[in-house]
């Protein structure tokens, strides 16, 4: 079985005394379905599953289930003998925004604490927004994402003695030796080929065939660019052209969405699209990068100008739509393919999967900078500039950036292919693989509490 970090907090909250009822949101195909039914019968005694989308498509036991005494009627009649104890029982509502009345459900199911119940979904952003009675203060909504590159590493037999050591130094800000780097370089370009969808990296695991990973990769990218089932046509073909995008846009130079292009109207504006961005970002499928123009801490106070990036949300997918079964132009770094936008795609997964919210820098004179984000220890912005070639020192608008005293920068960094990990100045250069250390959370426990 595939290493997830989410199985850590799943099994904590299940054996905690919370009362809270846990929500494990995300994309389609990222394993939320296959890891909590490991948990769930590692656990506990009795364990129901019940998935809603099926019943929707079914008997629709579940469709007028408005109150805990008839939810409870509707599971005994498919699994009453395992309806036990709360510590011993515990209920899998899978794909619940199949009906979202049921999320209302959860809070009364909390208060009553009959049975443990957890749950799980995509969608679960736009559902919430559309439900009369959000449960708030009952649920515990955690969003799940593809196996991040740390858990791609663990998948291909690296040790957590080896990766904590790695951390060390990455701590220290130094570098690997040369053999351990290009082993490391080795993992990351294939990591750049497979991406972490659980059926693809088993499928590697198995096989180490490109071109049995791309089937399934194309399968489940054509099923991400085809559902959008609450929509109606108009707003489907909407979605479908703005997913289709994403690749395109990403080789352009400025990599953002542009309106126009969507339905090939002038005049067309972003807030046309609204409700499309929103699907493709709450179904976990794409991940939004907003633009600033004015970096001041918090970052989410400054955003606010309309331009926006788009990016997979799996790096495999996107060099599968990119190359193809081409796997030299991604493991031998050739010079005549540019990664940058590769590079770009699986920095921005690992960051939001990491816990950061996404913004970049735009200003019309002085340039863009790849990613911002927020650090809560100096209480400042921090850019992150991606490079994947070998000019990874000219950065004529990260320079001006960090040189602007209104800014207030206190630190940046740039990554690449290069080994030796140096300062110059306000800017560290790491290699690429070392974005995998970066976590949104408190340096150290004692944080938590005052």
């Amino acid at each position: 079985m595939l290493y997830r970090k989410m199985e850590a907090l799943i099994e904590a909250h299940l054996t905690s005394d919370s009362q809270k009822i846990l929500l494990i949101d995300g994309a389609r195909q990222v394993g939320k379905t296959y890891l909590i039914r490991y948990v769930g019968q590692k656990l506990f005694e009795n364990f129901i599953e019940i998935n809603l989308v099926e019943d929707s498509l079914g008997d629709r036991l579940f469709a007028e289930t408005r109150t805990v005494e008839d939810l409870y009627l509707q599971i005994s009649m498919l699994a009453g003998e395992r309806m036990k104890q709360k510590e011993n029982t515990l209920i899998f509502l899978d794909e619940i925004q199949a009906y979202p009345h049921l999320l209302t459900l959860l809070k009364f199911l909390s208060q009553d604490g009959k049975f443990t119940f957890i749950a799980s979904g995509s969608l679960l952003g736009v559902t919430l927004s559309q439900t009369t009675s959000i449960p708030m203060g009952s649920i515990r909504k955690v969003r799940m994402f593809p196996l991040d590159f740390e858990e791609f590493l663990y998948a291909n037999g690296m040790s957590r003695m080896a990766v904590s050591a790695m951390r060390k130094k990455f701590e220290k800000r130094e570098a690997l030796d040369e053999a351990t780097h290009n082993k490391m370089m080795d993992f990351f370009r294939k990591y750049l080929l497979v991406g972490g969808l659980p059926d693809a990296v088993n499928s590697y695991l198995s096989d180490h065939n490109i071109q049995l990973v791309r089937e399934i990769q194309r399968e489940i990218h054509d099923y991400y660019a085809a559902d959008a089932s609450k929509y109606d046509e108009e707003k489907k073909l909407k979605i479908r052209r703005i997913y289709d995008l994403i690749p395109s846009n990403m080789e352009n130079k400025k990599k953002r969405v542009v309106a126009k292009r969507i339905e090939g109207k002038k005049g067309k504006c972003f807030g046309d699209y609204q409700d499309e961005f929103d699907y493709l970002v709450s179904a976990g499928i794409a991940l939004n990068v907003r633009a600033i123009s004015t970096p001041v801490f918090p970052l989410l106070e400054s955003s606010g100008k309309n331009l926006l990036k788009l990016y997979l949300n799996d790096v495999g997918i996107l060099t599968g739509l990119l190359y193809g079964n081409n796997i030299r132009a991604v493991l031998s770094d050739q010079t005549s393919v540019n990664l940058g936008s590769v590079y770009e795609s699986v920095v921005a997964s690992e960051l939001i999967a990491h816990g950061y919210q996404l913004f970049y820098y735009d200003n019309r004179t002085k340039g863009e900078v790849d990613y911002l984000i927020d650090d809560y220890e100096s209480l400042s912005a921090v850019p992150i500039e991606v490079k994947s070639g070998k000019d990874y020192t000219v950065h004529s608008a990260l320079n001006t950036f960090v040189q602007n005293e209104d800014y207030h920068i206190k630190k940046a960094f740039v990554v690449s292919n290069e080994r030796k990990v140096t300062t110059q100045g306000k800017v560290t250069y790491l290699p690429i693989y070392d974005i995998m250390f970066f976590q949104n959370a408190p340096a150290d426990e004692k944080d938590l509490y005052f």
